[in-house]
């Protein structure tokens, strides 16, 4: 390719007047949800990007870097992946409801609905159930709906109205309903029985001799339940099977499932909420064992922030959620990729 046959910078005016409509509705759509945030008595806090752990996930990977102390001494620190550990310390030490437009970070990241650095609008309410949270969501995405007029949302072909009454669909009933699998009979004191789980999905997926129980959830999440949801109107996946809870709480009176939901519009995944983990004992086992799976599969691990899980014991009850604030902007302005509503692509890209 030469010189003459490369694209123009993004930046070229008659480039980035493509671009204008979809960045005008992302403006619209951040001060319609700070309005809301407002009106609800939501404080909006500013949490640090640098980080002593960036989150500890399995399959989430983070920049890192190395700071200079004044004395010479290096100190490793990570881009966040979420603010939430930053967050759950301010409940910790009393806010009851705020929320973040925060930059976030992921290595190993970049498609159509993925980019390595992001916007993630979270919020969490002190003293409430993760029924709260849940219906703040539907609420928040028909807000970003109403701030463009657009009437529905549509992504490859999919269409979802933003305003219908959402639909509400177990992962259990999603598994019965999209693939034929009983999910729950593969989940025995909070942990999954692999061989259950690889035999009653084998017709469904293909198995590798090494995938866990988690992995072939996965897959079969992604490849049979994802694409039905979010069909016509939003859809509310929700009750996670306990070996995915994540930060989440489990169920009280079902252990075999935790306090978590997703929200999906035209089979895209729009948020992750927790009713929140306050067993800080609980909570390291996990971070533990996630850990020790990140390194037999990546060869790394991230450090663990006592510092968080100190937090996690003292803070309240609570429910929180994790909003892909670029992907919202993506539906509800009609952009076709997620990199035409950030202001500035991905450094390096033209």
């Amino acid at each position: 390719m030469t010189a003459h046959d490369q694209p123009s910078p993004w930046w070229t005016p008659s480039r980035y007047a493509d671009r204008r409509p979809f960045l005008q509705a992302r403006t619209a759509i951040t001060r319609a949800l700070r309005a809301w945030f407002e009106e609800q008595g939501f404080a909006e806090v500013e949490t640090a990007i640098l980080q002593i752990s960036p989150g500890n996930e399995t399959h989430l990977h983070a920049p890192r870097t190395e700071l200079r102390q004044t004395d010479g001494a290096h100190a490793t620190r990570y881009l966040r992946t979420s603010p939430e550990f930053a967050c759950k310390k301010l409940l910790a030490a009393g806010e009851p409801k705020i929320y973040e437009f925060a930059r976030v970070f992921r290595d190993r990241e970049r498609g159509d609905l993925h980019l390595p650095e992001f916007t993630m609008l979270e919020w969490y309410r002190a003293n409430a159930g993760y029924d709260a949270i849940m219906a703040d969501t539907i609420v928040v995405i028909a807000h970003a709906a109403q701030a463009t007029g657009i009437g529905r949302f549509s992504f490859r072909g999919r269409m979802a109205d933003p305003f219908a009454e959402p639909e509400l669909l177990t992962v259990a009933a999603g598994f019965e309903r999209f693939a034929g699998i009983d999910l729950l009979a593969t989940i025995a004191g909070g942990e999954g029985d692999r061989e259950a789980l690889a035999s009653a999905a084998k017709e469904r997926v293909r198995i590798a001799d090494d995938d866990t129980w988690s992995d072939i959830f996965s897959k079969v999440l992604v490849e049979h339940v994802e694409p039905n949801l979010g069909q016509g109107r939003l859809t509310v996946l929700f009750e996670y099977p306990s070996p995915e809870a994540a930060l989440a709480r489990s169920k009280a009176g079902e252990p075999r499932v935790a306090e978590r939901f997703e929200v999906y519009a035209c089979g895209v995944e729009l948020a992750n909420g927790f009713g929140e983990l306050t067993d800080a004992i609980e909570q390291r086992h996990r971070f533990t064992a996630a850990m020790d799976e990140k390194a037999r599969r990546y060869g790394e691990r991230y450090p663990l922030d006592d510092d968080f899980l100190a937090a996690v014991g003292q803070m309240p009850e609570a429910s929180g959620v994790a909003l892909g604030f670029d992907r919202l902007v993506m539906l509800a302005s009609g952009a076709p990729r997620i990199d035409q509503v950030v202001w500035t692509p991905p450094a390096g890209e033209t």
